[in-house]
């Protein structure tokens, strides 16, 4: 799967799961800013789980991994790789 892809995929699931997340840059910050909170992160995972056939463990889940879109889809793509 292209990079592309992988980045509409995850920005489609955030516009409609968080509806703030709609007008902000790939780079802007989904913690600690509000957009997503730790439920919200939760739900993150199961859909990136589930979407690209990857398991996510405890120590992953940090703000390098979860921090933005783009950061979101560099973990993706890099567990992807491991497969």
């Amino acid at each position: 799967m292209q990079n592309g892809s992988t980045t509409a995929k995850i920005r489609a699931f955030l516009n409609q799961q968080f509806p703030m997340t709609k007008n902000v840059s790939d780079e802007t910050p989904l913690l600690g800013s509000g957009l997503i909170d730790s439920l919200g992160i939760l739900e993150v995972v199961g859909f990136l789980e589930k979407q690209f056939g990857m398991t996510i463990t405890d120590e992953e889940l940090s703000p390098e991994n979860f921090g933005s879109v783009h950061a979101l889809n560099d973990f993706v793509n890099s567990k992807r790789k491991e497969l």
